[in-house]
């Protein structure tokens, strides 16, 4: 994959500031730079092989230390990129790197379910991106309401995720998408085989989803 002129240097710059803040915000618990680029960057970036970026409306929902969202915003400059996490420390962490790499993103301190009510947020988005954030059933009511009818929502799982997609069928269902396929890939240099879930909206959600996160927690659909 060819990279935009400049994000060689900017990819740099990201490990560089994740090494020296990563650890005083509890980012990632993987360090060195082999490691950081396979595991998180080529990951992310993985993802444009999956799905047409270009121009795309694009919240990265639970976005911690930028994974997908600033790698594919990095290779695709033309995202309209949010960057949206319920911790303030990490969304610092996240406005300092935007503006060090000189992209423009918005970067929002708030939890996913508060969020996808405001009518700035709610069904606005072309493709909705969560990494690492929960089991795919409580995931899809937190991020479905963002998605606009025909948009996409993308879930990064493992390739061993086959009871988190029938455990979230019905899920996917009511809150009006379906399931348009899965994309496995495996990192490269290593033995990580990954997933990337795509779920197509179809119809909007119904208004009372999202639900109260204590409520999605204890009664997850």
């Amino acid at each position: 994959m060819a990279l935009p002129h400049g994000a060689d240097k900017a990819f740099g710059v990201y490990y560089s500031f994740l090494e020296s803040r990563g650890r005083n915000v509890n980012l990632t618990a993987i360090s060195g730079a082999e490691d950081v680029a396979r595991m998180h960057f080529l990951d992310s970036l993985a993802l444009l092989a999956a799905l047409d970026f270009k121009g795309a409306k694009v919240v990265d929902v639970g976005s911690g230390a930028g994974f997908p969202g600033v790698p594919i915003k990095l290779a695709e400059p033309s995202v309209g990129l949010t960057l949206l996490d319920a911790t303030g420390k990490r969304v610092a962490f996240l406005s300092e790197l935007c503006a060090l790499l000189g992209i423009d993103a918005a970067c929002l301190h708030a939890r996913a379910e508060v969020a996808a009510r405001g009518e700035d947020m709610r069904e606005c988005f072309d493709i909705v991106l969560s990494r690492a954030v929960a089991r795919l059933n409580v995931l899809c009511e937190l991020c479905l309401p963002f998605v606009r009818v025909g948009g996409v929502m993308v879930a990064m799982k493992g390739q061993d995720s086959q009871d988190e997609l029938d455990e979230a069928s019905g899920a996917i269902e009511t809150l009006g998408a379906v399931l348009q396929g899965c994309v496995d890939y495996t990192l490269p240099g290593t033995d990580a085989r990954r997933r990337a879930v795509l779920i197509r909206k179809t119809s909007k959600t119904p208004e009372k989803f999202p639900r109260r996160y204590a409520k999605i927690k204890k009664e997850p659909m």
